[in-house]
């Protein structure tokens, strides 16, 4: 049988580095030669640090049309160099080197060899508005060193670029208001395709992202496109139970056309203007939460997502995914701590403090304040403050999904992180990110908020845990007690310190409180 045309491409980069190589070794060249692979699109040329094969800026994408699906990147006949980070979606803030040609991703591996190693994917968060792969606390080396697994991390368009709806507006933006999920698909068929080439095995590849990341996976696994193209899932503080409606999402994409003096008539004016006009638009007042910048986020599209990831229950194609649900004990600390307005609280000043557009949810502050006063009665107001908006508002989803889960008999094992980081302020608690770190084994990197003594144990028992679920789809090893699954009625949760332990239900006073609250998605 004749080779393929795909076959003989690859037969020929093969050989390009091979030659390559062979010339290298006979010029006596004393450094080590500088790792290879050979993917569907050419030749990538990496670096060895640490110990550990370095790709970065890998393409995965061709330079993106605005608001238009993604496309594969044109082959090369050159080796393309993978030494430096590639270009991150452009975003509001001071994340470095922003591009609307920003479909990169990065790899760390152990060796370039057959050894068919686990593959776990990393999705940043960020609100689905900002950040990049390239953050230090997302360095692969430890990890993939730790557990003999390959490491990805990727960039893909975010905020408006990857979530504005224009569908309703305008012919030919149909997908526009989940193009930043259909960047994550392509990349995860660029693993499928091409991770082999980097150690990897393409049939054991495990998605995890915190917040905002976790929130694209819980989506993904709602996705048809997405369906077999990742084995396992972790999810850290992030959740998508609802995502946009179309109606709301196309209210959205309005009040933002508003903001660029457009009416909705010329929509598709908004895909040549100058991009910094895009991203000053989203500060504009959301129209449906009524209260922060524009919420941009995945919709109920009907093509590429034809159901809510966890409404009326958890989507079937994610069901035979083994998952694991993770949140902070003291989420919201990461978000209120620093504010001086919360510094000497008072149970007069409180109300106040849990506002609507805080607890996200349809309840009276002082209503909410005589359940905790009746529950805690030792609690102080910022305790009070903390706690109710950590489990009324940020660990909410979580319990929607790991209850959902558990109603349908699907794998599923749920932690809790109680070990304390510090804030900037000097506050400690297990704060919104501080799991980050942990699962990464990096405490010690630059802007790792999680460290000091007790953190190197808690981060090798959980990054174990997630290298565990990668290769085994089961996070249970020999540093954890027993890892039981998440079931109804005993909600097993495991609490990460540096004595880990299970209890039943932990905080299930609070989880009860709410439960009778109706909980819809921010964003929704």
């Amino acid at each position: 049988m004749g080779m393929t045309r795909r076959a003989a491409v690859l037969a020929g980069l093969a050989a390009t580095a091979t030659a390559t190589a062979t010339a290298t070794a006979t010029a006596g060249h004393a450094a080590p030669r500088a790792p290879r692979a050979v993917t569907t699109a050419g030749l990538v040329v990496g670096r060895r640090q640490d110990g550990i094969n370095v790709f970065k800026g890998v393409r995965y994408g061709a330079p993106t049309r605005r608001f238009q699906p993604p496309q594969p990147p044109t082959p090369w006949r050159d080796p393309a160099p993978a030494f430096d980070f590639g270009a991150a979606s452009p975003q509001r803030g001071d994340e470095p080197s922003q591009s609307e040609d920003c479909l990169f991703l990065n790899v760390w591996t152990p060796g370039l060899d057959a050894g068919r190693r686990p593959v776990m994917v990393y999705i940043h968060g960020g609100a689905y508005s900002s950040g990049s792969g390239s953050d230090p606390l997302y360095d692969g080396t430890r990890l993939a060193t730790r557990g003999d697994v390959v490491v990805v991390t990727l960039n893909h368009r975010l905020n408006a670029l990857g979530y504005a709806y224009l569908a309703r507006l305008a012919p030919g933006f149909e997908d526009s208001g989940n193009v930043g999920q259909l960047d994550l698909v392509l990349a995860l068929r660029w693993v499928r395709d091409n991770i082999a080439a980097f150690g990897g095995d393409p049939d054991r590849v495990m998605v995890f992202g915190q917040s905002g990341g976790g929130a694209k996976i819980a989506t993904l696994m709602a996705t048809p496109a997405a369906q077999g193209l990742f084995h396992r899932a972790a999810t850290m503080s992030g959740q998508q139970v609802t995502a946009s409606g179309p109606i709301n999402a196309t209210t959205r994409a309005t009040t933002w056309l508003k903001a660029l003096d457009l009416t909705p008539d010329r929509a598709h004016e908004a895909a040549t203007l100058p991009i910094e006009r895009l991203l000053e638009a989203q500060g504009a007042e959301d129209p449906i939460l009524g209260y922060g910048g524009l919420y941009f986020g995945p919709v109920l599209d009907f093509r590429s997502l034809p159901r809510h990831p966890f409404y009326p229950d958890a989507a079937p194609q994610g069901l035979t995914i083994p998952m694991i649900i993770g949140n902070t004990r003291e989420e919201t600390l990461g978000f209120m701590g620093n504010d001086p307005k919360n510094v000497g609280l008072t149970w007069e000043a409180l109300p106040a403090r849990l506002s609507p557009g805080v607890m996200r949810i349809d309840i009276t502050p002082e209503a909410v304040i005589a359940a905790y006063r009746r529950m805690h009665p030792d609690w102080s107001p910022d305790q009070v403050l903390i706690a109710a908006t950590t489990a009324g508002r940020s660990w909410r989803g979580a319990v929607i999904e790991a209850e959902e889960r558990a109603r349908a008999d699907a794998p599923a094992w749920v932690y809790q992180l109680d070990f304390p980081g510090t804030t900037a302020s000097g506050r400690k608690g297990a704060f919104h990110t501080a799991d980050i770190p942990l699962v990464f084994d990096n405490v010690s990197a630059p802007g790792s908020r999680t460290n000091g003594p007790g953190a190197q144990t808690v981060a090798d028992r959980m990054s174990d845990a997630f290298i565990a679920l990668a290769r085994d789809g089961d996070p249970n090893h020999a540093g954890l007690p027993r890892w039981d699954r998440y079931e109804l009625p005993t909600r097993q949760t495991l609490l990460f310190d540096v004595e880990p332990r299970m209890a039943n239900d932990p905080r299930g006073d609070e989880r009860a409180f709410f439960s009778a609250i109706p909980y819809i998605q921010p964003g929704t």
